[in-house]
C-alpha cells in the first residue's frame, strides 16, 4: 500500500514536470524527492497510526463435534451435507430398541413396586393382629402358670408340671416379642417415603427418568441453526459416547463476525464503534462498510500455563498482534461467500480524520488489485 502511494506521488511529479516544463537539474529533482519524502512520510505515519490497516483477517465461525449421548448402531442419517438446518432438526438416529426395552422394564418394575406399596398397609394390620394373638396367648399362658404355681405351693402339682407351664409362658412371651418386631418392621416400611413416594417406587421412578433420557438420546438433533459439512457418517456405524470419537462436525450459522489482527503500534486507535472498511480477495473492486465490535483483551502469543519447568527469556520475546472483532453493516446476502473467507480491514479512528481519505483511496486501489493473481 505504501508503494502505491509512492507511485502515485511519482506519477504526479512527472506530470507536473511535463506540463509545466520544469527542467531537471540538481535543484528541482532533489527538491521533488525531498518534498516527497517529507510529505509522503508524514502522511504515511499519520495514516498508519491513526487509521490502521491489516491484511490478516478472516470471517470466523464456531463448530461443534457431534458426539452421541448413548452407545448404539446408527440406523438413519437423514441430514444432507451443507444443507441449512434449524435447531432441533434430526442429524442421525441410533437403534432405539435396547433403550425402549429398558424403559418398558422400569415401567413394569414401578407398577410392581406400587402394588407392593399398597400392600404394606395390609401387612401392618396383619402384623398387629398377629401381635394381639400372641399377647392373648401369652396372657393365657401366664394365667395357667400362675394357677399351677398356687397349686404347687399347696402340693397339688409336681415341680415338673409347674416347669412345663413356666416354659410355655416363656415361649408365649417370646412370640409376643417377635410379633412386636414384625409390627415395627411393617410400620417402618409403610412410613418410609421420599417426597410422598415409597422409597422403592421413588428409586425406580428416577431410574425410569434416566432410561427415558437415554431413549431420547438415540435421536441426535442440531444444537443450533447451521449445517453439517464433510459428512461421512453412514447407517451401520457404531456411535459411542466418547469425546474423542465424534461422528460429524456441525457448523453454527449464528451472527457473522470477522476477526482481524492489527499491529500493536495502533492499539490506541482501535476502539469499539470505530468505522471500518472491508476488502475481500473474493470480491475484487468492492469495499464494504462495518464497525469495530470489540478489541480482544489478550494476546495469544504471550500466554503460558502451569508446568514443571520455569519460563525462560525466550517466552517473553513475543510480538503477537491484537485481535479485533468486527462486523459488516452492509448487506452481504447477494454474495456467495463461504465461512472463513479472508478479508483485509481498515479502521478509521476519530483522530486526524482528514487523513482517512488517503486510506479510503488506497484501500479501494487495493480492492481493484485483487483482480490480479500475484501468487507465486
Amino acid at each position: 500500500m505504501d508503494l502505491l502511494l509512492i507511485m502515485t506521488y511519482a506519477a504526479l511529479c512527472i506530470t507536473i514536470f511535463k506540463v509545466f516544463k520544469i527542467p531537471l537539474n540538481k535543484w528541482t529533482v532533489p527538491t521533488a524527492v525531498l518534498g516527497g519524502v517529507v510529505l509522503i512520510g508524514t502522511l504515511i505515519l499519520l495514516m498508519n497510526y491513526n487509521h490502521p490497516f491489516t491484511q490478516i483477517g478472516n470471517q470466523v465461525y464456531s463448530t461443534t463435534p457431534i458426539v452421541s449421548g448413548v452407545r448404539g448402531r446408527v440406523i438413519e442419517v437423514p441430514v444432507q451435507p451443507n444443507r441449512p438446518l434449524k435447531q432441533g432438526d434430526i442429524l442421525f438416529t441410533i437403534d432405539p430398541i435396547p433403550y425402549q426395552a429398558e424403559v418398558a422394564k422400569k415401567q413394569a418394575q414401578i407398577k410392581e413396586a406400587s402394588q407392593g406399596a399398597l400392600g404394606l398397609e395390609s401387612s401392618l394390620q396383619e402384623a398387629i393382629a398377629s401381635k394381639n394373638r400372641a399377647i392373648a396367648e401369652r396372657d393365657k399362658a401366664k394365667r395357667e402358670f400362675d394357677r399351677y404355681q398356687r397349686g404347687y405351693d399347696k402340693g397339688a402339682f409336681t415341680e415338673q408340671q409347674l416347669d412345663t407351664r413356666r416354659q410355655a409362658y416363656k415361649a408365649a412371651e417370646s412370640s409376643v416379642n417377635v410379633a412386636s418386631a414384625r409390627v415395627d418392621q411393617a410400620r417402618l416400611a409403610l412410613d418410609s417415603e421420599i417426597g410422598g413416594e415409597n422409597t422403592t417406587v421413588a428409586r425406580l421412578i428416577e431410574e425410569l427418568r434416566q432410561a427415558e433420557f437415554d431413549l431420547e438420546q438415540t435421536i441426535v438433533r442440531a444444537p443450533t441453526d447451521g449445517f453439517a459439512t464433510q459428512l461421512a457418517l453412514r447407517p451401520g456405524v457404531m456411535a459411542v459416547p466418547l469425546p474423542l470419537a465424534p461422528v460429524m462436525t456441525f457448523v453454527h450459522t449464528e451472527d457473522v463476525f470477522y476477526t482481524a489482527a492489527f499491529r500493536q503500534n495502533s492499539l490506541q486507535r482501535l476502539e469499539p464503534g470505530f468505522e471500518a472498511e472491508f476488502v475481500f480477495r473474493a470480491l475484487p473492486g468492492k469495499v464494504f462498510k462495518g464497525e469495530v465490535v470489540e478489541v480482544l483483551p489478550a494476546i495469544g502469543e504471550s500466554q503460558f500455563q502451569a508446568r514443571g519447568a520455569l519460563l525462560g527469556t525466550e517466552a517473553l520475546r513475543t510480538s503477537g498482534r491484537v485481535f479485533v472483532k468486527l462486523k459488516i453493516t452492509d448487506d452481504m446476502t447477494e454474495y456467495n461467500l463461504p465461512l472463513g473467507t479472508a478479508v483485509e480491514v481498515a479502521v478509521y479512528s476519530d483522530k486526524f480524520s482528514h487523513v482517512s481519505i488517503m486510506r479510503k483511496v488506497l484501500i479501494r486501489m487495493k480492492s481493484w488489485q485483487n483482480y490480479l493473481y500475484l501468487d507465486h
